[in-house]
């Protein structure tokens, strides 16, 4: 059974009142930081900017509510990415409204105000209560640390009722409440516009990252550095380790200096590096084998990284290993080479497909020409390279993605754009037309870039990327042990 409203559970204990009496009295105060956060002056701009791009129009964005994982226990909450970028806020059940107000807009953020020592709630609710889930900001303080006005929201309702509007625009999907009151058409008296446009001008505001948010861009990639390190320093070069050490290991990283991780840690030992999105993660390496490794730290504001190496368990790459590798490598290289600001979404994509499908064709496994293998009524190549060449990255780690074609894939970068280059070769283990030896091995090389006035930046420039480079790097990390406690 669900709980209450105010968080109570069907299982509860009904306390007498002496004991109501007892627990309500004999608490002195709290004191949380109410200090600005350091955002908040950027977050207010990026509400500057999406007023600009709705005059007139009331806009909704909610960071939604924790979800159910069983019974009731819940999901670490993990807010809305767009709410996020427009507040600094990470607390659950908030709505941020932009009320259309002269030539622009006011904002106000309903939330769920903090419920102290002088109610019930305080000791009575494991879902809000205080002593259950720890000290919260009230709404004054929040309005501190976000320079953003705050009120209950309770009288969000009544706030929607009394507006005068000529169009609204929820960003559904976040509220169920919401969105099941904008189904019935209660929302709107002059006309109400589904969230599609709302949320393709969120995501293309958000292409290009402030200073503000290249900083924790690089916090994020750092932090997975160190985490890639933890992880060779556990990988023995001869015997077995588990996926799921490995795994465990780098959200060790992940935990104790960032938020947790940006997404499901992909650890392909052997022919599971193959499976492009391999999260089950429960096989073991082997000498003689490859081990590919997609993993990111989500930091404390929630952006994320997005890395991708892959390393030969017993420390040397077969020749033939090496030669696949290499071909990755040139790939990414080449990708990289042609980033600046104005260079199209598809001719990175070509150029990163062009290395990889001649170093097919070097290996003998293409067949026809090259270019005949990348016409665009053919991609033959594609049976072994299956992705692009990479993505957006940010608050999300496919970032941007409501951005319209125009903005994004069919568009092209420009400076400030942080996104992923991460080529990649698989030769499934039942794949017959490729020698027996390569049947098995995926190569799949990520970095995070920025995109600079002249060229990139490789944010992730921390971990090697050559084939020498990686060697003698996993050495270097095995030679220095581990360094997480309880990584052995």
């Amino acid at each position: 059974m669900a709980e209450t409203k105010s968080g109570e559970r069907p299982h509860d204990p009904k306390f007498p009142e002496k004991f109501l009496e007892f627990m309500r009295s004999g608490w002195g105060p709290l004191d949380l930081d109410a200090a600005p956060l350091p955002q908040s002056a950027f977050t207010a701009r990026r509400r500057e900017a999406l007023s600009a791009a709705f005059p007139g129009e009331l806009l909704i964005i909610p960071t939604g509510e924790e979800q159910r994982r069983s019974n009731d226990t819940y999901y670490p909450f993990r807010a809305g990415s767009d709410f996020v970028w427009l507040t600094g806020d990470q607390d659950p059940e908030g709505v941020l409204v932009l009320h259309p107000s002269g030539d622009g807009h006011e904002a106000v953020l309903y939330r769920r105000p903090r419920k102290g020592t002088d109610s019930d709630e305080f000791f009575r609710s494991a879902k809000y209560g205080e002593l259950w889930i720890g000290r919260k900001h009230s709404l004054e303080e929040t309005e501190v640390r976000l320079g953003l006005p705050c009120r209950d929201v309770e009288g969000l309702d009544e706030a929607l009722r009394g507006a005068e509007r000529s169009r609204t625009r929820l960003l559904r999907g976040f509220d169920a409440r919401l969105d099941a009151r904008f189904e019935r058409g209660e929302a709107a008296e002059g006309g109400l516009t589904r969230d599609g446009e709302l949320a393709a001008v969120l995501s293309e505001l958000r292409l290009r990252k402030d200073s503000w948010e290249l900083e924790q861009l690089q916090d994020a990639v750092d932090i997975t550095v160190r985490g890639f390190e933890d992880v060779a320093r556990v990988i023995p070069s001869t015997g077995s380790v588990s996926e799921r050490l490995i795994e465990g290991v780098f959200r060790s990283r992940a935990r104790l200096e960032g938020n947790g991780l940006g997404y499901d840690s992909i650890v392909g030992a052997g022919s599971h590096a193959t499976t492009l999105h391999w999260i089950t993660n429960d096989g073991a390496t082997k000498t003689g084998e490859l081990l590919l490794m997609d993993m990111g730290v989500e930091n404390h504001h929630l952006y994320t990284a997005d890395v991708t190496r892959t390393v030969p368990v017993d420390g040397r790459f077969t020749p033939l290993q090496r030669q696949v590798y290499d071909i990755v490598h040139a790939s990414q290289q080449a990708g990289m080479d042609v980033i600046k600001p104005g260079t199209a979404f598809e001719d990175i994509h070509q150029t990163c497909m062009r290395v990889l499908a001649e170093g097919l064709k070097d290996l003998g496994i293409l067949p026809g020409t090259v270019d005949e293998a990348l016409d665009k009524d053919s991609l033959i190549y594609r049976r072994w390279t299956l992705h692009g060449f990479g993505h957006m990255l940010g608050l999300d780690v496919h970032d941007c993605a409501a951005s319209r074609p125009e903005h994004y894939y069919k568009g092209a970068v420009q400076e400030d754009f942080v996104l992923t280059v991460e080529p990649g070769l698989y030769f499934q283990a039942n794949d017959e037309l490729v020698p027996e030896e390569l049947r098995g091995v995926g190569i799949r090389i990520e970095d995070d870039v920025r995109v600079t006035a002249d060229g990139c930046e490789n944010l992730s420039d921390g971990l090697p990327r050559s084939s020498d480079e990686v060697e003698t790097w996993l050495a270097e990390q095995r030679e220095a042990g581990p360094r997480i406690a309880g990584a052995h």
